[in-house]
């Protein structure tokens, strides 16, 4: 059973021409094929709100459907009915995605709907350490990547009449539908190798390497894509390059353990140190501090240094690192150490007298494991 247009984009049947329009702007976007590269589900997702916009978008075709349901358009040649195809989208419906995203809208394709062919993307791997991470670093990497070769030339693709796109008219029983869709010929270039080097592929392009700056800014996470535009593969003819897909690997610290913007540090102590308090130096990756630790603090107390995390990526502030106290206690005791907790036990409610020269407990165990 067919999912229902409205549920697809989110709103009523009372919406406006207007909130139809926006919500499968925001639909399209969302699950756009270059936001979300290699993704099925998103592209079918795309498809599908493609789809529920052809029909509910049109005054005509939204009275049949909400009348007649998706009966209205079985056996149609449209898209209501016979699954989308990705060119016949970016024909219909280009001009949904306005200027946006720089003036040319996703994947090449420009507010007015016309097809600017774009070569493919290329994807990378960058392992930072965590000290990159909290501030932020820039890399030079050496890419492989296809681009035109010298002395290459391209004319009109005779298919498409360097139009980049081919024209079908299709009957269907709401009348004659126009679509156009990437020329098979040129790939949806335009244009054609007229004479190219002997070095070079059918497309004129060369495989080359090339050193590209990255700038990772502080705060990404392990997993994240960073997007270097114009710096994938170069596309045939008049079309624009593709780009660099940068993913981030993050190395683990031998000391510090990330969780989100927040850092944590695990700080063993001795029982003297415990009970006396001590002052310690605390490690964090732009430096060391030092903390103060009262006497008598708990093993599995947290102390929070505010602010010595990670900046958000977003600009949020930054997080914390997070200090968590473990009391060491020792698995073999001397002769002297075991008869000292021993008479403890039995005593501990001993008070010393300073005049007989007797040590408190603290001040035995100070001694004892100095």
């Amino acid at each position: 059973m067919k999912e229902d247009f409205y549920e697809i984009l989110g709103i009523n049947k009372s919406a406006s021409e207007s909130e139809i329009k926006k919500a499968y702007r925001k639909k399209a976007i969302k699950y756009h094929p270059d936001k979300n590269p290699g993704d099925s589900q998103a592209e079918e997702k795309f498809k599908k709100a493609a789809e529920a916009y052809e029909v509910l978008g049109n005054k005509d075709k939204k009275s049949k459907y909400d009348q007649f349901g998706h009966s209205a358009f079985d056996g149609s040649g449209g898209f209501g009915g016979s699954g989308m195809n990705m060119d016949d989208i970016f024909s219909q419906f280009g001009d949904i995605f306005g200027s946006s995203f720089g003036g040319g809208g996703f994947g090449g394709f420009s507010g007015g709907g016309s097809r600017v062919p774009k070569g493919s993307n290329l994807r990378i791997r960058v392992q930072l350490e965590l000290s990159e991470v909290v501030l932020g670093v820039e890399k030079k990497i050496k890419v492989k990547r296809k681009i035109k070769a010298d002395g290459v030339t391209y004319k009109n693709c005779n298919s498409c009449n360097g139009s980049g796109q081919v024209t079908r008219i299709t009957n269907t029983i709401l009348g004659r539908m126009q679509s156009s869709s990437t020329c098979p010929s040129c790939g949806g270039s335009g244009q054609v190798v007229s004479n190219k080097p002997s070095n070079a592929d059918s497309n004129g392009l060369i495989l080359k390497e090339e050193t590209v700056l990255v700038k990772i800014p502080a705060g990404v996470e392990d997993g994240m894509q960073l997007k270097v535009s114009g710096k994938g593969n170069d596309s045939a003819g008049n079309g624009i390059a593709g780009d660099l897909i940068v993913l981030i690997s993050e190395k683990e610290h031998d000391t510090l353990k990330r969780e989100g913007n927040n850092l944590h540090f695990d700080l063993y102590i001795s029982i003297s140190e415990a009970v006396l308090g001590i002052s310690k130096e605390i490690e964090t990756v732009t430096g060391s501090v030092r903390i103060k630790l009262e006497s008598g603090i708990q093993s599995g107390k947290i102390l929070r240094l505010r602010g010595k995390g990670l900046s958000s990526i977003n600009s949020y502030g930054n997080g914390d690192l997070l200090v968590h106290v473990n009391v060491w206690t020792p698995k073999t005791l001397n002769k002297e150490q075991r008869v000292f907790f021993e008479q403890m036990k039995e005593n501990e409610n001993f008070v010393p007298s300073p005049e007989k020269g007797e040590k408190s407990f603290f001040e035995k165990v100070k001694d004892m494991f100095s």
